[in-house]
């Protein structure tokens, strides 16, 4: 019997070690839905595309391995973009089966017709439609090699009517995929110019993103040699900020700690592996270098004046010769100390009264969360303020994973990335904190973690309002608007789809209704009346009346408590010096 390119298609992927794909049937879809039939790889229905792309997405993250995702052609596939934008700039591996009307009509405004690879071109590293399937098998081996070679997401677009023709062979398709992750060893001079500008420094601070995921014992030993204080981004938490005895905590919106004051302090800043986005937060007179696998990253941000294009771990295993030991810890020190004493003055937001009071501070809960939870748990988070917990009291510790939105900053990503991650790993532990916004967005995907009876664990965050922007109307000095709305009983939402749920407004009920839930074995939503203005402005600041956050005001509005880290930051106290004397630091 002949070969389908369809056939062909599915064939490949379980060679590929794929799965399941996650989608929703329709016509154009219906030969590739029937070759997955009939193949080892599961179907898995979601109610809307989008949160098939983000559980693709969340899925290659947690297995470092190809993932896909499908849509039928016109509005089908064009659900998977939100999701596809995420994965992309998560670099994800991720391949998206986009469907097209029959190739005859294609240029006919035809029904339904849209032109996908010029959709998908933006959120994807390649994006290529079928024309024939000679044609189709090579670019099948094209589109796999570009997302696992680390492009980003991969768009197929393919014809109803080609998928049902007979497959060809292709020398291409017979290609092994290369799936190593490479090194990428930076050019000697940069090494030596920035060895140089090291041992010049006196005070030089590190501030790594994720691209320190395979580097961390090599980020500490050049803190170590050097003396540095070690910040981190949002992205470079999960590697870098825990056991880290020069953590002066993290940059940016959600920011905490000493970071910022050791990026004005310093004379050299070394930027490691992180694409940080956000500029206002990198101090413009200190000399700035930057180390990064990817060359076009680098001055993209602020003015760097040493660029090193190579991987992280490259980079400082050929620069440790090179530089000299710092022996000078009182830069090092004194940052430690006001790491400790920021945190020490927000830590009564989640510890004492709090704890007791009504409406729940979020803050409160998710400490207790971070409690309770594996040690290998896995947490998403959905873009807003939920992003503010899990930066400040989700605690990695090596064996935990966190996912989020980190470049993409979209709503409604963390169930259905927490559904992506809990199909990689059914035995694991996956809580998503999801704002009830986001909940609110793609609340159909609940009948997805039923349908599929997923274990994981949704916690929502239910405060009636848009917290964060809220909040960004507020630092710009306009009165919130649109922000709040009606409350929303999440857990009988969830109760009359099947899903055994909670509902939490009472703190002392917190530790115990969590336990029950994190122990059943199958979906549980838990929904906790949360306080709207945790992260009230006191109305005795004075904001600039700017359009956006200054680096003053969030400083300011999101003070806010940063959970169990101080237990950390006053661990790294105990083994300094007596104080003396900073003078002239």
């Amino acid at each position: 019997m002949a070969t389908s390119y369809a056939q062909q298609l599915i064939t490949t992927l379980e060679n590929n070690g794929v799965r399941r794909i996650y989608g929703v049937v329709g016509d154009s879809l219906n030969p590739i839905v029937d070759a997955v039939k009939h193949s080892s790889i599961e179907w898995i229905h979601v109610r809307n595309e989008e949160a098939g792309a983000f559980a693709a997405g969340a899925e290659s993250l947690m297995m470092d391995s190809l993932a896909v995702c499908a849509g039928s052609c016109g509005p089908g596939n064009l659900h998977l973009l939100q999701g596809l934008y995420d994965s992309h700039r998560n670099g994800a591996k991720v391949l998206a089966i986009a469907s097209h009307i029959p190739s005859q009509y294609i240029g006919s405004r035809y029904f339904q017709e849209t032109h996908p690879e010029k959709l998908f071109a933006e959120c994807s590293g390649y994006c290529e439609m079928v024309n024939s399937t000679e044609q189709g098998a090579t670019i099948l081996h094209h589109a796999i090699q570009s997302t696992m070679a680390g492009n980003g997401v991969s768009v197929l677009v393919i014809p109803g009517d080609l998928a049902s023709q007979d497959a060809h062979d292709s020398p291409q398709l017979r290609s092994a995929i290369s799936v190593e992750r490479p090194t990428v060893v930076p050019s000697p001079i940069e090494v030596r110019q920035l060895a140089r500008k090291i041992n010049d420094a006196n005070k030089v601070v590190l501030f790594g993103g994720a691209g320190c995921r395979y580097a961390r014992e090599e980020v500490l030993a050049l803190a170590d040699k050097i003396n540095a204080p070690l910040g981190h981004a949002y992205g470079g938490k999960e590697y870098l900020h825990y056991d880290n005895p020069f953590d002066v905590g993290m940059s940016g919106l959600l920011g905490y700690g000493a970071c910022n004051d050791a990026f004005e302090e310093a004379d050299l800043l070394i930027l490691l592996g992180t694409d940080f986005p956000y500029s206002e937060f990198l101090p413009k007179p200190t000399e700035t270098a930057q180390v990064d696998i990817n060359g076009a990253n680098i001055g993209r941000r602020t003015h760097v004046s040493v660029p090193v294009h190579g991987d992280v771990a490259a980079t400082i295993n050929a620069l440790m010769p090179l530089i000299e030991k710092k022996t000078d810890r009182r830069f090092l020190d004194a940052m430690l100390r006001k790491h400790e004493k920021a945190l020490s003055h927000v830590i009564e937001a989640y510890t004492g009264a709090h704890g007791k009071k009504k409406p729940i501070h979020p803050e409160f809960l998710t400490d207790v969360v971070d409690g309770l939870a594996d040690r290998d748990a896995v947490f998403t988070a959905d873009t807003g303020m939920c992003n503010v917990w899990h930066a400040r009291y989700i605690n990695p510790n090596g064996q935990r994973k966190m996912i989020a939105s980190f470049r993409h900053g979209t709503m409604a990503n963390a169930f259905p990335q927490a559904i992506g991650a809990q199909f990689a790993d059914r035995g694991r532990q996956v809580i998503a904190l999801c704002g009830d916004g986001g909940m609110g967005m793609l609340l159909g995907e609940l009948l997805t973690a039923k349908l599929h009876d997923l274990p994981l664990k949704a916690i929502v965050y239910n405060n009636s309002s848009l917290g964060m922007v809220k909040l960004e109307m507020l630092v710009a000095g306009l009165p919130d608007f649109g922000t709040d709305h009606e409350e929303v009983n999440y857990a009988a939402i969830a109760k009359a789809v099947g899903i055994v749920s909670y509902r939490i407004e009472d703190p002392e009920d917190i530790e115990s209704t969590l336990r029950e839930a994190l122990a059943h074995p199958g979906p549980v939503l838990v929904d906790v009346v949360t306080d709207p203005n945790a992260l009230s402005i006191p109305p005795e600041i004075s904001l600039e009346q700017v359009g956006g956050f200054t680096k003053a005001a969030a400083a300011t509005v999101l003070e806010g408590g940063v959970g169990k880290m101080i237990e950390m930051a006053r661990a790294n106290l105990r083994n300094l010096p007596a104080p003396s004397s900073f003078k002239g630091l």
